[in-house]
């Protein structure tokens, strides 16, 4: 798979991937619509270009008080994210999104997008990433997240590990899309946040053959 590539269904006003950009979008906004006055915290998990947050930056009110990390794996897609985010304070890492150590000094932040992330990964991987979210969100702080909503549709099942670790659900796109977008918000106390792997990023397209995941 080549993730640059990926990103051009972006272009694409009517693709499933531009549709799915605008649901997570409307939910960036809303949490932070939601945020108390002050400053902001935002971490993104295989931030890829990182158009879902920096879009939302430049024109949303609260976008000057946000200070984010976007960890990304492909040195081209952080290439492109440092420039969309001139202006902003958003910090890029070229860096393996899967360990906790890239997060220290954000974590627990107001704001964690796990965007791309839950297709790509094996459910075992999935769970403990949902773990690791209760180190990385602060408290009230909201999680972003996607899976594809075709066979197996594991999005009931990740919500259910979100809300059996004190996540509420705040929002879940309709099951008649074939994306599937959810924002939980943290009702708990933040754990501290161990060096560890969260996951290993498969590929939506290895899983998919191996008969694991399709989305």
């Amino acid at each position: 798979m080549d993730w640059l590539d990926w990103h051009t269904d972006y272009d694409r006003p009517d693709s499933s991937l531009a549709q799915r950009l605008r649901a997570v979008q409307t939910q960036i906004r809303a949490a932070l619509d939601r945020a108390p006055a002050g400053p902001i915290t935002a971490l993104s998990v295989c931030a890829g270009q990182g158009r879902d947050l920096i879009e939302v930056l430049h024109d949303h009110p609260h976008g000057a008080d946000v200070r984010a990390r976007l960890v990304e794996l492909d040195p081209r897609n952080t290439a492109f994210a440092s420039t969309a985010a001139a202006g902003l304070d958003v910090e890029i890492v070229t860096g393996d999104a899967s360990l906790t150590a890239n997060y220290r000094g954000f974590a627990p932040a107001d704001l964690v997008l796990m965007c791309g992330v839950f297709g790509n990964i094996t459910e075992d991987d999935i769970e403990r990433t949902v773990d690791t979210c209760r180190a990385l969100t602060t408290r009230n702080g909201t999680v972003i997240w996607t899976r594809g909503r075709t066979a197996p549709d594991l999005l009931p099942q990740i919500c259910s590990w979100f809300e059996d670790r004190d996540f509420e659900r705040l929002w879940v796109s309709d099951p008649a899309v074939d994306y599937g977008v959810a924002a939980h918000r943290y009702r708990g106390e933040p754990l501290p946040l161990k060096d560890s792997s969260m996951f290993t990023f498969v590929g939506w397209d290895v899983l998919k053959a191996a008969g694991r995941s399709h989305g």
